[in-house]
């Protein structure tokens, strides 16, 4: 009922209880507790149930927002769990890891003076209720289709296009060089922020509703992309990019400087129970060690939260820009400080030192001059403001770029853009292959997990609508 709404004047902004930083830097558990039901209906009250809904507008699934925060302040909880998912194939992990202060949150009219509606930790909220009261059930197509669908790659984009698909009754198989499902979701992505059952609990969903995996599997070594095609009446590549950008400097083949992904994977992989030779031997271990993290970004805030659990002894983050300009979640790093990480901001490295193993940064401090094309204020080297930052272990988190995918799948007709993503015709999402379509960041780009849940129930449509009307291709892309 509409009286129910509208309490941002009188109610005030209130997260679910965030653990002390002093407690959860010991652990990997998520660092806030749930919403008691009550409260998630007076945070969800807060909502002014504008017209124009900006934080529908600017999130890329355009979640029916203000609507699920109504049926939650009216506690009409299941309701508004179908409402949430019929957008989003995983509302509880957009609720977890979405950079909601640069989306939905960010965006919120009340925000100025009254802080914005608490959006993803009642989204998360709705649907954990939903799981535990077992609202959430297996795929069953009213129709089964004799076409099949193959998918290659189990991040957030080929998970959606695989629940999308198998809602229309196609018969989806998905491959996977890794041997768990979930992609960055399950490897890059630390515990404190998104708890590994929250993506198995959706994998066995999938497999529930008749999914086939075929994990450890990689695409041009164990079988060829024609031979997908072959068994299969389309097929999705969705691999993500995982291609680490490395930067040129003196010293940067010393041995502990590593890529910010094979950290994580190896945190990420003693967190499963599995033995990794390189954390065992120390070298992707933090403990006792300086740490020095080099970039802006989430993957950034990933690594220096690990290195803090792990017992380092102390943590740093270099980045070029000051902290309005860096691309990061400002909550994580709020989140970062408060567990004891230093940010040493308008710095850059300049070359690495050590003998044996790295030592020190070389670094040299930045001032931000003019903006240049693209409307950010240029990075200036200051003269004669070098200084050696000590580090044991330094993670280059600098952002990734594509693989060499022709190469890999042994498709060299595969066509590719500039900046080395599948080219694909935007209307369609179909490569320069018939029948191969692709989504997700090997076609944007390195994004966010949202942007690849966007994409992945896009191109279930666009495969939907291929495959009936009969398999009928479009206009081929062009190689480059």
């Amino acid at each position: 009922m509409a009286e129910r709404m509208l309490k941002f004047v009188g109610t005030p902004q209130a997260l679910p209880e965030k653990r002390p930083a002093a407690e959860r830097r010991r652990d990997f558990q998520e660092i806030y507790a749930r919403y008691a039901r009550e409260k998630a209906a007076e945070q969800a009250a807060r909502c002014s149930q504008c017209g124009v809904p900006f934080c529908q507008v600017h999130c890329p699934l355009h979640n029916n927002i203000p609507d699920w925060l109504k049926l939650t302040a009216e506690g009409r909880l299941d309701e508004a769990y179908e409402l949430s998912s019929a957008t989003n194939n995983f509302p509880e992990i957009c609720g977890r890891i979405c950079p909601q202060d640069r989306l939905c949150e960010g965006n919120c009219v009340i925000e100025k003076g009254f802080e914005s509606v608490t959006i993803g930790s009642v989204e998360k909220f709705i649907t954990d209720t939903a799981w535990e009261n077992g609202w959430i059930k297996p795929i069953r197509p009213r129709h089964e289709r004799p076409q099949s669908v193959g998918i290659v790659g189990a991040g957030p984009a080929g998970l959606a296009a695989a629940e999308q698909l198998r809602r229309k009754g196609y018969q989806v198989a998905i491959y996977d060089r890794y041997d768990r499902v979930g992609g960055l979701l399950i490897y890059g992505i630390p515990n404190f922020k998104l708890e590994k059952e929250v993506v198995q609990r959706r994998e066995q969903l999938l497999r529930s509703s008749d999914v086939r995996f075929h994990l450890d599997c990689e695409v041009g070594r164990d079988v060829t992309l024609e031979e997908l095609r072959q068994r299969h009446d389309a097929v999705l590549l969705a691999t993500g990019v995982y291609k680490a950008r490395d930067i040129q400097a003196p010293g940067v083949g010393l041995p502990g400087i590593v890529a910010a992904l094979d950290y994580l994977t190896a945190a990420n992989r003693i967190g499963l129970g599995d033995t990794v030779a390189a954390f065992e031997s120390g070298v992707l271990d933090a403990r006792g060690k300086n740490v020095v993290v080099l970039g802006g970004g989430d993957t950034a805030m990933d690594c220096v939260r690990t290195a803090v659990r792990q017992g380092a002894r102390s943590v740093k983050c270099l980045y070029r820009r000051d902290r309005a300009n860096m691309p990061g979640s400002q909550r994580e790093v709020k989140h970062a400080e408060e567990e004891g990480v230093e940010f040493v901001w308008l710095t850059a490295p300049q070359a690495f030192l050590g003998s044996e193993s790295v030592t020190h940064v070389r670094s040299v401090r930045i001032h931000l001059g003019m903006p240049d094309a693209s409307g950010r204020r240029t990075p200036q080297e200051i003269p004669n403001s070098h200084m050696n930052i000590e580090a044991d272990l330094v993670l280059k988190a600098l952002g990734f770029d594509p693989e060499d995918l022709p190469a890999m799948l042994r498709a060299s007709d595969l066509a590719l853009t500039g900046w080395r993503t599948l080219k694909i015709d935007w209307r369609s999402m179909m490569t320069s292959l018939d029948g191969v379509f692709a989504a997700g960041d090997i076609v944007r780009g390195a994004s966010l997990v949202v942007w690849a849940v966007r994409d992945g129930r896009d191109v279930a449509e666009r495969i939907h609508g291929w495959l009936s009307a009969g398999a009928t291709a479009p206009l081929a892309v062009a190689a480059e």
